[in-house]
């Protein structure tokens, strides 16, 4: 579809208030992606909607409007809630949500999930919330203890359906929706469906339309690779060779097993690449770390499970290697949709043995497409990479009354490093988190360290290699 028929969001002016739209060109969003060309129009006029597109094709600005469109910012009552598979992917959707609602005055997002202190919920409840994001086990444990009230729900999404059941949230999903008003309108997102989501949706929604764009990811921008190795043992040696032929800024290794994960992260670790694993043994204050460092590009590798990855908020990435065929077909869509995004190039390259020739033959069919293995590439350099950025962490946050423009000031003032040199600045509680670029970054140190910020000097340290 070229620019001339990409519809505008300007069409939507009958449909969507003029605060959104004026919000929406303000943030560069001009033309929809096809997602949002063909299920904005319904989901605005009120049609419960199944909406299965590929990742990273808007999807949560779709059902953002959506319910956007319905919110009366005056009633400060729970109107709309998002149910997601991750804390993660709750974050990251409750962020695109306050984006797309700035113009709107007062609209709260409040996010519950679990792996969270239970308290600071309950007091942010109290204080009331338009719209919850949230995980499936969270929310039920706070509709069981009372603190969550659904009865003027308007909105129900469901984001990552397949995931969530895979997961085993089916029993919570169905508690959570009994909750709900049955006139709510309701909406299921995801890359893929699988035979367990569909008797789910039936259930769920009522006269619903379906809305599926290109489930498969465009060649033009991700360029897939298969390459066979002998056996697993050679595995490993085969990823090092893609690794170092293509050299991403930023990627990610899949592996089926939590163990294999971690194996395999600790022996990129001992080649010198500079590499963090992901998977569900970690605790959470370690995998907030981990994407932290991961997006802030201060670790060039992600060793992750499939479940441990959703949700990763990677506006860019530049590789994705599949360690071995994904156990689940439709996994494989979801792995090589983390790049060639928003139209970027992106690489996705799969190691297949011997033994998994006839699972190569199954994820061809499942795709439409021969697959072929090709040789390993050549290898310049044998040398490892760095990242580009460095990642330094302040002992002060939110609670010292921190911001991210405090942080910048800091660095860029008399005597600092360039504002282009800064990357991505987090403030949390009790901590805050800058990255800055690697031949800067003791400058940067020397400079937070030196200098004071609200009044108090901060312990600053680097937390990336």
């Amino acid at each position: 579809m070229s620019d001339a028929e990409t519809p505008r969001f300007s069409t939507l002016a009958q449909l969507l208030a003029p605060e959104l739209l004026a919000n929406l060109e303000s943030l560069g969003y001009y033309t929809m992606t096809p997602i949002q060309a063909a299920g904005l129009p319904p989901i605005l006029q009120g049609r419960d909607a199944i909406a299965q597109a590929k990742t990273g094709s808007g999807k949560t600005a779709t059902f953002g409007l959506g319910l956007l469109s319905r919110l009366d910012v005056a009633n400060y009552r729970v109107q709309s809630l998002v149910l997601c598979p991750t804390r993660e992917l709750a974050d990251q959707v409750a962020e695109e949500i306050r984006r797309l609602a700035r113009a709107l005055p007062n609209v709260k997002v409040l996010t519950l999930c679990g792996g969270a202190p239970f308290g600071p919920q309950l007091n942010s409840l109290d204080h009331g919330a338009h719209i919850i994001v949230g995980t499936p086990g969270r929310i039920e444990e706070h509709l069981r203890k009372g603190s969550l009230q659904l009865d003027e729900v308007n909105t129900l999404v469901l984001d990552e359906a397949d995931r969530m059941l895979d997961m085993g949230f089916q029993a919570a999903l169905e508690t959570i929706v009994d909750y709900t008003p049955s006139t709510r309108q309701t909406l299921l997102f995801s890359a893929t469906y699988n035979d367990a989501v569909r008797p789910i949706a039936q259930a769920m929604l009522r006269d619903p339309v379906t809305v599926e764009v290109e489930s498969t990811h465009d060649s033009a921008t991700i360029r897939q690779h298969f390459h066979a190795v002998k056996d697993d043992a050679a595995r490993f040696p085969a990823l090092c060779r893609l690794l170092l032929h293509y050299r991403p800024a930023t990627s990610v290794v899949f592996c089926n097993t939590k163990r294999e994960a971690q194996d395999v992260a600790d022996a990129l670790n001992d080649e010198g690449f500079s590499v963090l694993a992901l998977h569900g043994d970690l605790e959470q204050r370690d995998r907030d770390r981990t994407l932290i460092l991961f997006a802030n590009q201060s670790a060039s590798i992600l060793v992750a499970t499939d479940v441990a990855a959703r949700g990763l908020d990677i506006a860019t990435l530049d590789a994705v290697f599949n360690y071995q065929i994904s156990r689940e077909l439709e996994v494989h869509v979801h792995r090589i949709g983390r790049t060639g995004r928003a139209g970027a190039d992106g690489v996705a390259c799969t190691l297949v043995s011997e033994k998994e020739d006839y699972r190569l033959g199954l994820l061809g069919d499942f795709l439409g497409q021969r697959l072929t293995c090709e040789p390993l590439p050549a290898v310049a350099s044998h040398e490892p990479f760095a990242p580009p950025m460095v990642t330094l962490q302040l002992d002060g946050g939110k609670k010292d009354k921190l911001r991210p423009g405090d942080i910048l000031g800091a660095l860029t003032g008399e005597g600092g490093i360039q504002g282009e040199q800064v990357g991505k600045i987090k403030v949390q509680a009790r901590c805050a988190f800058v990255a800055v670029q690697r031949e800067v970054w003791k400058a940067a140190l020397d400079k937070l360290t030196r200098d004071k910020l609200k009044g108090r000097s901060f312990r600053v340290r680097r937390i990336s290699r």
